[in-house]
């Protein structure tokens, strides 16, 4: 079966984003696939690379990176929560006057047409948060 994923809560404050980890590594680990996670309001801060928790606590953006790395899950960052949130890939960053940029490996920031491609293409669209 082919699972597109979405999560609009934010890493370290709600339970959703460990939910659609653990989701998508059982989904896996079953033989499914994983076309896409899509990060949606608060969700976009799961693709920070600032993002620096205490050495004892897991690393959530570290996860999602490896996990989209090794899978090749498409792992989507709204552009319009993520520009609210001061996340900004290389091109964004240079197009709003920035000098940085912020986005973890792995990530990538597009639109919300990612997100109803997702849900056409997929067997099921599975949602974390509100």
């Amino acid at each position: 079966m082919k699972f597109s994923i979405m999560v609009s809560e934010g890493p370290y404050t709600h339970q959703a984003t460990d939910s659609a980890y653990q989701f998508a590594k059982a989904a896996l680990a079953k033989g499914h696939e994983i076309m896409r996670v899509f990060f949606y309001h608060d969700g976009v801060n799961n693709g920070t690379r600032l993002t620096v928790p205490p050495q004892d606590d897991r690393h959530i953006v570290n996860r999602w990176s490896e996990l989209g790395t090794k899978n090749n899950i498409d792992l989507v960052i709204c552009i319009a929560a993520a520009q609210r949130r001061g996340l900004l890939d290389e091109n964004e960053a240079k197009r709003q006057g920035k000098n940085a940029d912020n986005i973890a490996p792995g990530f990538r920031i597009s639109g919300l047409g990612q997100l109803v491609e997702a849900g056409i293409q997929s067997d099921r669209l599975v949602v974390f948060g509100d």
